[in-house]
C-alpha cells in the first residue's frame, strides 16, 4: 500500500522506496560500483598527447585516431566526446594537462604515446582514481609500480624485444642469410632505455646467431647523428638493430647514407619510426627495406576495414598505411574505453576500472586474440609481425600465412635503390 502523501516530487517513489535505494546505493558504493539511477550517457575521453614539440609528429598521427573515433564509436553503438590536451613532449607538462582534463571532467584518460609522458600521466590518474588506458608506450615499469588505475593494450619493452627477436630469428631462416654481429642505437629518453634494459636482460637467453659488438646511445633532440653513426660504423657490424622514433630514424638514415655505412639491414624490435609517413616522405627511396618487428593491424577485419575507410574519409588526402599504427592503437584504446563504459553502465570510476579489469573485445584491429588485462593492468596476449618498407610502404613479411611480400635479406646498398 502506498505511502499517502509520501511521494517524492519528480520521481515517482515513495520516502520508503527512496530510502531503500539509497540503502542499496550504500551497499553497492561500499563494493566500489556506482547507483545505476545516475548513469551517464556519453563517456568523455581526455585524450593525451604530444602533439608539439620534438614527438609532434607521432602525438598528431595518434590524434587522427582519436579524430575519427566518435563517428566510428556512435555506429557501434558507443557514445564519446573526446577531450583533447597537447603534453608539448613534456613530462611535467603531461603530468598538469592530465589533470586539466580531470578537471574539465574526463571519465578516463587515453595517452601519451611517449613512455615518460605516460608515467606522469599515470601518477596523477592513480592519484586521482580516474583510469588511464595506454595507447601508445612500452616502459615495463608502467604495469610493474602496483598502480590500481593503469591498462595497456600495448607491449612491454620486454615483450617488443622478445617478440622482436624472434621474428629476427624467423628472418634468418627465410632468406638463408644470418648476421654475425651487430650494433645496437637508441634515443636515451625512457623509450630507448627501456628496451636497451630488456635487450640487455633478454639477448643471453634468447640463442641469438649473432654477436651484440656495441650499444650506443644518443639524444634524440640532436641536430645530427654524425658522431653516433661513425661509431657503429666503426664496429664493422652487419646488422644495425635500433630503437628510434621518426625525427631520430631520418636523421639516422639520412647520416648512414652520408657516410656510405651499408649494413645488411636496418631492424628495430619494435620502435616506432622508420613506418611513419614522414619517415617516407623525407627519405624516399632511402626508407626502403627498413624492418620493424611490432604489433600491426590486421587487414582482413572487419573493423580494420571501417577505420580505413573513416580515415579516408577525414583525411582524404592522406594514406592510412603511413598512420595506421598510431592510428590504430589510438582508436583501439578509446574503444576498449567505450566497451567498459557500456558494460559498467556508469561513467563512475569503481565502475569503469572493475570493467576494465573484466574486459574480452574480439572485434578490434590488431592482430592477435582478444584484448584482456591481467591483474597488472597489462594485456598479455599482443603479437608482432614483421613489417619490412617496400615501394615506400610499410608491408607485412613475416609470419607467412600473413604475408603481403617475400622479406628481403640482406638489403640492396643506397646507391642500389630504384
Amino acid at each position: 500500500m502506498e505511502d499517502k502523501g509520501m511521494k517524492t516530487a519528480g520521481l515517482g517513489l515513495t520516502r520508503r522506496q527512496l530510502g531503500g535505494a539509497a540503502v542499496a546505493a550504500g551497499t553497492l558504493a561500499a563494493f566500489g560500483r556506482a547507483p545505476v539511477f545516475a548513469q551517464e550517457k556519453v563517456l568523455k575521453v581526455g585524450v593525451l598527447l604530444p602533439r608539439s614539440g620534438h614527438l609532434a609528429q607521432a602525438g598528431q598521427a595518434c590524434q587522427r585516431g582519436a579524430d575519427i573515433a566518435p563517428g566510428l564509436l556512435a555506429e557501434m553503438g558507443h557514445k564519446v566526446e573526446i577531450l583533447s590536451a597537447d603534453t608539448e613532449s613534456n613530462a611535467d607538462v603531461a603530468r598538469s594537462r592530465a589533470e586539466k582534463l580531470i578537471n574539465d571532467g574526463a571519465n578516463v584518460i587515453v595517452g601519451a604515446f611517449d613512455s615518460g609522458q605516460t608515467a606522469a600521466a599515470a601518477q596523477v590518474c592513480e592519484q586521482r582514481g580516474v583510469p588511464l588506458v595506454i595507447n601508445v608506450a612500452s616502459a615495463d615499469k608502467l604495469t610493474e609500480q602496483g598502480y590500481r588505475t593503469v591498462f595497456r593494450n600495448f607491449p612491454t619493452a620486454t615483450m617488443v624485444v622478445s617478440n622482436g627477436m624472434a621474428l629476427t630469428k624467423d628472418l634468418f631462416a627465410a632468406t638463408g642469410t644470418t648476421a654475425k654481429t651487430a650494433v645496437y642505437l637508441h634515443a636515451n629518453d625512457t623509450f630507448g632505455m627501456a628496451n636497451k634494459a630488456a635487450i640487455d636482460a633478454l639477448l643471453p637467453g634468447l640463442d641469438m646467431p649473432f654477436q651484440l659488438v656495441q650499444s650506443i646511445a644518443y639524444d634524440p633532440k640532436a641536430q645530427d647523428l654524425a658522431v653516433e653513426v661513425a661509431k657503429a660504423k666503426a664496429t664493422g657490424a652487419d646488422l644495425a638493430i635500433v630503437t628510434t622514433r621518426a625525427n631520430d630514424a631520418i636523421m639516422l638514415v639520412r647520416e648512414m647514407v652520408k657516410q656510405r655505412w651499408e649494413p645488411s639491414a636496418i631492424v628495430s624490435p619494435g620502435s616506432p619510426g622508420m613506418f611513419d609517413e614522414q619517415f617516407y616522405k623525407v627519405l624516399g627511396k632511402y626508407s626502403d627495406y627498413a624492418i620493424t618487428n611490432l604489433p600491426w593491424y590486421d587487414p582482413n577485419r572487419d573493423l580494420t576495414k571501417r577505420v580505413i575507410a573513416a580515415f579516408g574519409k577525414r583525411f582524404p588526402n592522406d594514406r592510412f598505411e603511413g598512420y595506421a599504427f598510431n592510428v590504430a592503437f589510438t582508436f583501439e584504446a578509446i574503444l576498449v574505453a567505450a566497451d567498459a563504459f557500456k558494460r559498467a553502465g556508469s561513467a563512475e570510476p569503481a565502475a569503469m576500472l572493475e570493467a576494465l579489469r573484466r574486459t574480452n573485445l574480439t572485434d578490434k584491429l590488431m592482430v592477435g586474440p582478444a584484448i584482456t588485462f591481467d591483474e597488472k593492468g597489462q594485456n598479455p596476449q599482443i603479437v608482432s609481425a614483421c613489417v619490412q618498407n617496400r615501394n615506400q610502404r610499410p608491408t607485412v613479411v613475416l609470419p607467412k600465412g600473413s604475408a603481403e611480400m617475400e622479406p628481403v635479406f640482406p638489403v640492396p646498398g643506397w646507391a642500389k635503390r630504384a
